[in-house]
């Protein structure tokens, strides 16, 4: 049997051994569940700009590094016709305790709209997508809303063959180019179930499989030594509970269900005292574990920080992953500290 060229060998690689890492694992979705869900785009009454950078593995060459940026808001302003006790800072009781959640309401039927742009690169692969996002929020009840949404944008599939030892010279893909790369479309949709109390969201991503090759047929070969990108399901769902009237804590659960690929669990649980600070920590089953921490500054700024500790055979050479995101409340008119549907 020949050999075949390594670039077709790392794309056989792409194919059957990682889905799971073809769209960016990150842990503080949490924090911004819109880069998971196209149904959260224009939950709140301000367009939400987060702003994250994750580097996973640390101190393995080539390991995956993700950076992003998601905007997304209502497309009207009139949700809320007064302001909020969220934006209150009095000494003493805590306005946004129990007592406030028991008068929440849904807000009236709106559309939202979003932007994601993304960059994942791990070793001499490298994936950017632009992508922007529609979404529908319908009262189906003074306390229960519910979302749907998609996203519809493009995203590059890149090799940078500089970075690549060939096992054969003069490999046919690459010829003489050092950068391959193949735009392909990408289509997300999600459901978003939310009240005062809990969520449960699903959704879909790369809905559209789409095959990534760079032979231009130069290279004839089974159809295995082709990569692909396949859809990727999650399923979350999450549920507030009270400690003290200062202090919640909001345990959630998000499940991966990827072609050909084991299911992934997350656990979470975050912590939040009076809208101010919270922490919290994630189990990824046979995976590992993560510490999450964060402030919202003031109701413009909120900023958060995680690390995760991976219990695989890779922590002999990785020093962990760090991420950390900084948002930012464009148009807050009533100084929400803390999203009022979208927790």
């Amino acid at each position: 049997m020949k050999r075949k060229p390594l670039l077709l060998l790392l794309l056989t690689v792409l194919s059957q051994g990682i889905y799971a890492q073809q769209q960016p694992h990150y842990t503080q979705y949490i924090l911004n569940p819109f880069i998971i869900n196209p149904a959260v785009a224009g939950i709140e009454n301000y367009w939400d700009v987060k702003a994250s950078h994750r580097h996973q593995w640390t101190g393995l060459n080539g390991a995956p590094v993700t950076t992003y940026l998601t905007v997304h808001g209502p497309l009207r302003k009139s949700d809320y016709p007064v302001a909020s006790v969220t934006g209150l800072t009095p000494p003493g009781e805590n306005p946004r305790g129990r007592a406030y959640w028991q008068e929440y309401t849904t807000p009236p039927s709106h559309a939202g709209m979003g932007l994601t742009v993304l960059n994942d690169k791990t070793g001499p692969l490298n994936r950017f997508s632009i992508s922007a996002t529609y979404a529908h929020h319908i009262p189906l009840s003074s306390r229960l809303n519910v979302s749907g949404g998609i996203s519809i944008g493009m995203q590059s599939v890149s090799v940078d063959a500089a970075k690549l030892q060939f096992q054969q010279p003069g490999d046919p893909v690459v010829a003489s180019s050092s950068l391959l790369n193949k735009w392909r479309p990408e289509v997300n949709a999600g459901l978003l179930l939310y009240g005062a109390d809990f969520y449960i969201g699903a959704a879909a991503q790369n809905i559209v499989p789409q095959e990534v090759a760079y032979d231009n047929g130069k290279v004839v070969g089974d159809s295995l030594y082709r990569g692909k990108l396949v859809p990727h399901l999650f399923f979350s769902g999450g549920y507030r509970l009270w400690m003290n009237d200062d202090v919640s804590v909001l345990p959630s659960v998000m499940v991966r269900l990827v072609t050909a690929a084991p299911v992934s669990f997350d656990v979470n649980a975050k912590f939040l005292y009076r809208d101010r600070f919270w922490f919290g920590g994630s189990y990824r089953i046979k995976d590992g574990f993560a510490a999450m921490l964060g402030v919202n500054i003031s109701s413009t700024v909120n900023i958060g920080y995680s690390y995760d500790y991976t219990m695989s055979s890779l922590n002999v050479v990785s020093k962990g992953t760090h991420e950390i995101l900084i948002g930012f409340l464009l148009g807050n008119r009533y100084g929400d500290l803390c999203p009022r549907n979208n927790f």
